[in-house]
């Protein structure tokens, strides 16, 4: 079975996570338990040993060593939740045959296209096949192509007979909010290192990620009758946005790029009584992720010394940090990937990650960690599609990657 068809049975589960779930809940939505058991049969069908399904959601499976010799255990390890950025039930995705030029309609009656002047990375997909969706839904190869190209790849090595020292193999909840690590079990796991499977386009390799935290502003007003307000009403959406105002304007997603930091409103909801404003703060470097998070608790207080005590209430998490500082000390896993990439014909790239994986946190955690591409475009988006090319290719790399050297 090639990857692209595995990909689009999984695309049927609806795993969207929920960062509103209580921490003490995992996995966040219990709908992402059905691809797990799911997943854990494929494995069984594969001949992966010790496979198992546990309470948390999260799935672990190895393939034996077929050869002799000392040889590392090496992890490959994806998320099987999608991010709430973007509808993710109902999935329909089809595959549009050798893309030449244009506008791809992905939507004839909501008028809805994939359109090359906004996307100008599929000027890049000439030739090749995508998976697109609808435009009502996400695609979801974030990461569930990432838990297709790694069972293919599975599959390749066991009929190819590629030698191969003890592999595991973990697919994990909860990662699009930040927790897909929490009750990672990293003993039983085992391995010596290991590679997510987890976005970027095809060649793309990242040892580095933001620093990131999630901050949530609540801010309380006042509400009475408009028509008798003078100098009783505080409408807590306008202040919300006065908060908002007070940072950079450019220094958000949409301005910036690389190594660039962001603050991103995520969502904001309130009436004149209360409202609030979550947000991501991200930065590669840590002194500048400390200050990021340090200027909105100034703004907080700010306009807490102007309109009183606990009109503002800040709240920030950590969620992850930039795994350089420990990949630095393991480069030599990263020259692995870089082999087997042009082994398969494929120019790899380093770049930085403008997010994070869970090879952040398990890196953090003992378990060096960089990320592998699955080959897509426009994550988390109703405009989200994949190469069947690029998925192919994957599954061949990642064959080579494990082969014993």
């Amino acid at each position: 079975m090639r990857a692209f068809e595995r990909f689009l049975d999984y695309v049927t589960y609806d795993t969207t996570s929920d960062e509103n779930a209580p921490g003490n809940v995992c996995p966040s939505t219990q709908k992402q338990l059905v691809l797990a058991d799911r997943l854990a049969e494929e494995m069984k069908c594969l001949g992966f040993e010790d496979v198992r399904r546990d309470e948390f959601g999260y799935v672990y499976g190895f393939l034996a060593p077929n050869c002799g010799g000392k040889h590392p255990v090496i992890g490959l390890i994806s998320h099987m939740d999608t991010s709430s950025s973007a509808k993710g039930d109902g999935i329909q995705p089809r595959i549009v045959e050798n893309y030449t030029d244009g506008d791809i309609v992905l939507n004839e009656k909501n008028q809805i296209f994939l359109r090359p002047s906004q996307f100008p990375c599929l000027e890049e997909c000439r030739g090749k096949d995508l998976i697109v969706t609808d435009g009502t839904t996400l695609l979801g190869a974030d990461d569930k192509a990432g838990i297709a190209e790694i069972l293919t790849a599975a599959e390749l090595i066991r009929k190819s007979n590629v030698p191969h020292g003890k592999i595991a193999v973990a697919f994990t909840p909860d990662e699009e909010i930040g927790r897909g690590t929490d009750h990672f079990d990293l003993k039983a796991f085992g391995a010596d290192f290991a590679y997510t499977v987890d976005g970027g386009r095809l060649g793309e390799l990242e040892y580095e990620n933001f620093n990131a935290a999630s901050a949530v502003l609540t801010v309380r007003g006042a509400a009475t009758h408009p028509g008798d307000a003078k100098n009783k009403m505080r409408n807590a959406v306008l202040l919300g946005i006065e908060f908002n105002a007070m940072l950079p304007p450019a220094e958000t997603p949409e301005h910036t790029e690389g190594y660039e930091g962001f603050y991103h409103l995520l969502h904001f909801e309130g009436c004149e009584e209360k409202a609030e404003l979550h947000y991501i703060v991200r930065d590669h470097d840590r002194g500048k992720f400390e200050a990021r998070k340090a200027y909105l608790r100034r703004a907080a207080d700010y306009l807490n010394e102007k309109y009183g005590a606990g009109t503002f209430e800040l709240k920030q998490k950590d969620q992850y940090y930039n795994m350089k500082s420990v990949m630095e000390q393991h480069m030599g896993i990263v020259e692995r990937a870089e082999r087997a990439m042009r082994e398969c014909g494929v120019e790899p790239k380093t770049v930085p990650i403008r997010g994070g994986t869970d090879g952040a946190m398990l890196s953090y955690k003992g378990l060096p960690c960089p990320n592998l591409p699955t080959g897509g475009y426009n994550y988390h988006s109703r405009f989200e599609f994949i190469p069947v090319q690029a998925m192919d290719k994957m599954a061949e790399i990642l064959a080579a990657l494990v082969r014993a050297q």
